[in-house]
């Protein structure tokens, strides 16, 4: 027995005494010490053969044997383990000399920053924000704003119909009927979305971006419309900038208006941009017809109100100098780097 002990002694010795990778290590671990099939367990089993008398001594000379055995095994896996963290550290050595990796911040859409601009400017009036749905019925896109049946704005080459009674809103107004049919005067409400009409060319989009403004009260005037958008343009373009109206038609206002304001380009002397004008139209707006009001249940006799209506991306365009209105949908990365780094927003 214990020639056969010395023996497996030296062959664990010289098994051990090669570089092992850590899956022959298992093996190898596994043929000496498993519990089911190692080589010294199975020493044990010649227990039966032995003397009773000579047990004890046996049973003490295996024990040693397995205890020194294990105990190899630990010292190798050791070494095995801390080589295995050795490579893994020099695989994930970081190089502190090379340059840091640029992480680029973005910045909001020009148009965001603008819609949010006339919120604030407006919220400012005691203005509440209203968006209603892009997808409306013909009675909330027209016919309750008192929009004629055979308007040209109702063709099916100007409006994106769904189905007879449905289709893309072509303007925010509807959030201003929605408002009216839920809220009772006084109302102050902005409504900003997106809008859809069949127009394309470098001042047109099928989809684009409006807020509709809407006051109901008693005793509202043309005088609280003009002054009101007088305050948005001073807010928006400058403190220098100064407004007119001029007499317009729009079915859901009686006045209607358009307002413009001087050149934010030249300040009002005539230059390309306003045509040698000075002034830019921005707007447009009037006070509510009575019969807009009838058919949202307000008494027009008791009340009163005026609407505009801005095209945000126009806004957008004469602020910053852009000439062509498909920039602002292209998302061109090299467009907006631009706006971010005039930092705009």
């Amino acid at each position: 027995m214990n020639e056969k002990i010395e023996q497996l002694r030296k062959n664990i010795k010289e098994a051990l005494s090669v570089k092992l990778t850590r899956e022959e290590f298992k093996k190898l671990r596994e043929q000496y010490l498993s519990t089911k099939a190692g080589e010294i367990p199975n020493l044990m089993k010649e227990m039966r053969n032995v003397p009773k008398e000579d047990r004890p001594q046996f049973g003490k000379i295996i024990n040693e044997f397995k205890n020194w055995a294990e105990q190899e095994f630990a010292e190798v896996d050791a070494a095995i383990k801390k080589e295995e963290l050795a490579k893994a550290n020099e695989s994930e050595t970081v190089d502190i000399t090379m340059p840091a990796r640029k992480n680029e911040t973005g910045s909001l859409h020009p148009t965001t920053i603008v819609k949010q601009e006339i919120i604030k400017i407006f919220a400012g009036l005691g203005f509440d924000v209203f968006e209603g749905p892009e997808i409306e019925t013909d009675y909330y896109n027209f016919t309750a704003l008192n929009v004629p049946s055979d308007h040209p704005a109702r063709a099916e080459q100007d409006t994106f119909y769904i189905t007879e009674n449905i289709l893309l809103r072509t303007q925010t107004s509807p959030g201003q009927i929605r408002t009216m049919e839920a809220v009772k005067p006084p109302i102050k409400v902005l409504s900003p979305g997106r809008v859809f009409r069949s127009d394309y060319d470098a001042t047109h989009s099928p989809m684009f971006h409006q807020m509709e403004g809407l006051v109901v009260d008693k005793n509202i005037s043309v005088c609280d419309l003009y002054g009101m958008l007088d305050l948005f343009a001073k807010e928006m373009f400058s403190s220098e900038a100064k407004t007119r109206l001029r007499p317009s038609y729009f079915p859901f206002t009686e006045p209607s208006v358009e307002v413009d304001v001087t050149c934010c380009e030249c300040g009002g002397s005539g230059c390309r941009l306003c045509k040698g004008t000075g002034w830019i139209e921005v707007l447009g707006g009037g006070i509510v017809n009575r019969k807009v009001l009838e058919n949202c249940g307000i008494d027009p006799e008791e009340y009163s109100g005026l609407a505009f209506g801005i095209g945000i991306d126009r806004i957008t365009m004469l602020k910053y100098g852009i000439n062509n209105i498909h920039i602002l949908f292209e998302n061109d990365i090299r467009t907006l780097r631009q706006f971010k780094q005039q930092n705009i927003g």
